[in-house]
């Protein structure tokens, strides 16, 4: 039953990619009939779609999003997570339950708080503007995921480390870090495909679709050659090639990582 189960998700999964493909090797400008193999694949629709939407910086420009606000995200998430989970100060409750509230915002409560601090700091249109608003809306369930880790981590550890004198960095950087390597690759793998695909600050934040995230300069690809669907369809598959590979690689460290009970509960 459950192999079962597992080839039905693969399908899933996979057909939506396998359709993407199929469409895209038929000839420009025709509307293919579902999921049918063209008699002349036209392999030139990926050269043509990469040339017409600058494919190229549209992948510069997301990865450069993406490592501005990964690593953001990570150290920032995993100093509260600590902090919440392991130090005791007043209002520890408290601070913990607004970040929980923050994971049920819907982000098009806080797209025009974001826009306007982004303007007044005159960061509108700029990668740093954008990266600064994926980094705080990323945050409240980066900061929860860690506090989620820390606060299951065997505490005897850092006791043993108190004793021999560490301070609370020390038991950071020697006991907690080490085992947090599951917790953090994961987070940052979920980050990375979020950040990747974000579109609606991209398109609020950034007029110019080759500084946005690779979700947003496909927009823009898709509202110029929105009629030709195999063009779209191979545009679309090189956009999103990157993150289906990175998940493809790292889907087994992401499976044990929750397995092991990492995943926020």
């Amino acid at each position: 039953m459950k192999a079962l189960v597992r080839a039905g998700l693969a399908v899933v999964t996979v057909l939506p990619l396998a359709e993407l493909l199929v469409t895209a090797l038929h000839p420009p400008g025709t509307y293919p009939p579902g999921l049918t193999w063209p008699q002349d694949p036209h392999w030139s629709n990926f050269a043509l779609a990469f040339r017409s939407a600058r494919v190229d910086r549209a992948l510069a420009s997301g990865a450069v999003v993406v490592l501005a606000v990964v690593p953001a995200v990570l150290v920032l998430a995993g100093l509260a997570g600590y902090g919440l989970a392991r130090l005791p100060f007043p209002g520890r409750r408290v601070v913990s339950g607004l970040f929980l509230v923050g994971l049920v915002l819907p982000r098009e409560a806080v797209v025009l708080p974001l826009y306007q601090q982004v303007r007044d700091l005159g960061l509108l249109d700029t990668t740093a503007g954008l990266a600064l608003a994926l980094i705080a809306t990323h945050l409240p369930f980066a900061i929860v995921w860690m506090r989620a880790h820390f606060a299951s981590a065997p505490a005897e550890l850092a006791d043993c480390a108190r004793v021999d004198g560490a301070g609370p960095w020390a038991v950071l950087r020697r006991v907690h870090l080490p085992l947090a390597g599951d917790a953090l690759r994961s987070l940052g793998l979920l980050l990375c495909v979020w950040t990747w695909n974000h579109l609606l600050f991209a398109l609020v934040l950034v007029d110019d679709p080759l500084r946005r995230t690779a979700a947003g300069a496909l927009d823009a690809f898709q509202g110029r050659w929105g009629t030709d669907v195999p063009l779209l369809c191979a545009g679309a598959l090189l956009i999103t090639a990157p993150v289906v590979a990175v998940l493809a690689l790292a889907h087994h460290r992401f499976a044990d990582a929750l397995v092991r009970g990492v995943a926020v509960r």
